[in-house]
């Protein structure tokens, strides 16, 4: 039984939610969003500003469905209203990072700067301060594709066990390893 696809979702002042077949669109100050139900067990109703997804069948693949849809309708709901952040820091020495509009340029450790294009939905701010590793602030109303977004920038340059360096968001704990020892 899915807890999480049971529990009624709750549509906030200013936020309007539309069902036209299997299109879901959520639309709210922060912009609009829209997810496909692939699935045709599950069923989203609106009813007195609340959005329940129900299942028509028990199957397992139903089951599965039912909490996933709740919770993606869930994320698009929280992001029209407040929206996401990822913060992402650049560890090492010479990293930085600067962006001008929508291109983000990087010194990551590599003989050429690396240099990423990101979308319209996603806006970037680069903060650097004396001390402080480099920030790469990325902000947006879609969960999935700030997380996609994040992890792309992150493979750029992974964070090593030896020595700490690469990218990690912010708050991350890297599990550090011992170098070598010298054996006599």
């Amino acid at each position: 039984m899915s807890r999480i696809g049971k529990s009624p979702i709750a549509l906030p002042a200013g936020v309007e939610l539309k069902v036209d077949k299997n299109i879901v669109s959520v639309k709210g100050p922060k912009g609009v969003l829209y997810q496909v139900i692939a699935s045709d067990g599950i069923t989203v109703v609106v009813e007195d500003n609340n959005v329940l997804v129900t299942r028509n069948t028990e199957q397992k693949r139903h089951k599965s469905m039912h909490g996933l849809y709740r919770q993606l309708i869930n994320n698009m709901v929280i992001g029209v209203t407040e929206g996401y952040t990822a913060e992402l820091e650049l560890h090492g020495i010479g990293y930085r990072a600067s962006n001008r509009g929508q291109l983000l340029e990087m010194a990551l450790g590599y003989s050429h700067p690396v240099m990423f294009f990101l979308p319209d939905e996603v806006k970037v701010e680069t903060i650097s301060e004396k001390g402080k590793p480099p920030v790469v602030k990325l902000t947006s109303n879609d969960k999935q594709m700030i997380g996609q977004i994040a992890a792309k920038i992150k493979s750029f340059r992974k964070p090593e066990p030896y020595k700490g360096k690469g990218i990690r968001f912010k708050g991350e704990e890297i599990r550090r390893k011992a170098g070598k020892t010298a054996a006599k």
